[in-house]
């Protein structure tokens, strides 16, 4: 079945398949670009380590880190690995694993066919053998090791774990060493068969490519996925946060930090939603167009590194700005002030609209980018709502919007400092 989603004030639309596989198709043609996007994800990340589907009589828990593990492990086949056939394509290709996702990609600019069905084929054919998992424990546990001297990972670890008490998205995407050990084929087939079920999965494209190309691709090579549903349990996570500080030290030159405010999180188009207005407030309290960011940066406090992201997932949102800082404290402190004084005061009505349509254009702006429509497409999706509302929401966003979720979730005493400081 297809249909053509459209977005009236863009004025632009892509194509919305539902593949007699299970697998929905997300398919945005773009004229004038020369390259193609592709991305094929599954709704599966890190916090997905206690589950069941309805043909189990309970839940299992599974090793932290699986989901990453087994992105690893799905490039390599009987015939050899999927970057070495991408290689004859002159495809550029990769994967990720998030907390709640997992990505496989590529771009091209010609033979869009041949890469196409390497993707669609390796990511539909797992192969696994208790050989090839131990080897790759080694690789990995490797990996993780490495990211435990990489300050910027080390200090967002550090906040997810000072924020949350029990929530798994204070784990390491990776896992842990001793985690990633309990891991055999068995598992990995397990996890495989639960959540790369065509129906939990969606394929998106966008750019220079032809759309019948891909859905006679995805006739050719994807089998009728089994009816499936997944259930999801994370333990019970309290508002408050874990604790308001952590410090950890390694050989760097200056401190790094990052400075979060626990959401009140909903379901997942909420959180979505949460995220595009959270973003607006982020800019609001401490953008460089604020009164604060310029006294922070005149005070030698910050410098260029010094920026803002919202994490938002299923059922976690947390705001947070990063960066490097003399006196990581003193820049809490400030931003910390600067909240209770909104929050007491109200935002200026002309620091809102400066900021709202400055979040507008960077919105628009993605819609000239064949990775960040391909991006928003599978993001979106995945949340159950689409793409064009993104700006939407920008657009309709009220000031009461803000100040309602400046109070829900920007709190500071529902705030923590994570720091990383360099070696003595």
């Amino acid at each position: 079945m297809k249909n053509t989603v459209k977005s009236n004030r863009l004025g632009e639309s892509y194509l919305r398949v539902e593949h007699p596989s299970g697998l929905t198709m997300l398919l945005c043609p773009m004229k004038g670009f020369s390259s193609a996007y592709a991305m094929f994800g599954t709704k599966y990340g890190s916090v997905d380590t206690t589950f069941k589907t309805d043909a189990d009589e309970d839940y299992i828990t599974v090793p932290e880190g699986i989901a990453h593990f087994l992105e690893h492990k799905l490039f390599e086949s009987e015939d050899g690995d999927a970057f070495a056939r991408y290689a004859a394509t002159g495809a550029s290709a990769n994967a990720y694993t998030s907390f709640d996702r997992t990505a496989y990609l590529f771009s091209c600019t010609e033979n869009f066919k041949e890469s196409m069905e390497i993707l669609l084929d390796f990511v539909t054919h797992p192969y696994f053998t208790q050989q090839t998992v131990e080897k790759e424990q080694g690789i990995i546990g490797q990996e993780i090791r490495m990211y435990d001297d990489v300050a910027d990972w080390r200090v967002m670890f550090g906040l997810l774990g000072s924020l949350y008490h029990n929530h798994p998205v204070r784990i390491d995407i990776a896992g842990t060493v001793e985690s990633i050990a309990q891991i055999d084929a068995d598992l990995l087939y397990r996890c495989y068969n639960t959540f790369y079920n065509l129906r939990n999965m969606v394929l998106v494209v966008a750019g220079n490519f032809d759309p019948d190309v891909v859905i006679k691709l995805a006739d050719k090579i994807l089998k009728p996925a089994p009816p499936m549903s997944i259930s999801r349990k994370s333990p019970p996570e309290p508002d408050t946060v874990a604790k308001t500080r952590t410090e950890v030290s390694l050989p760097i030159s200056m401190p790094v930090f990052q400075l979060g405010f626990k959401g009140t999180p909903g379901d997942a188009a909420r959180n979505l939603k949460s995220q595009v207005e959270n973003e607006i407030l982020l800019e609001i309290i401490a953008g460089e167009s604020s009164h604060l960011y310029r006294r922070l940066y005149d005070q030698g406090l910050i410098n260029a590194t010094f920026s803002f992201e919202v994490m938002a997932g299923r059922d976690y949102l947390a705001s947070l700005y990063e960066g490097e800082s003399r006196d990581p404290d003193a820049v809490a402190a400030a931003i910390r002030q600067e909240v209770a004084r909104l929050r007491a005061e109200g935002i200026d009505p002309e620091d809102f609209a400066r900021c709202k349509r400055a979040a507008y254009g960077r919105y628009i702006g993605m819609f000239a980018k064949v990775e960040a429509i391909a991006g928003l497409m599978m993001l979106a999706e995945f949340a159950g709502v689409d793409m064009y509302e993104f700006p939407e929401w920008v657009a309709n966003v009220t000031l009461e919007d803000l100040t309602l979720r400046l109070q829900q979730d920007f709190d500071p005493e529902r705030s923590a400092l994570s720091v990383v400081t360099p070696s003595k």
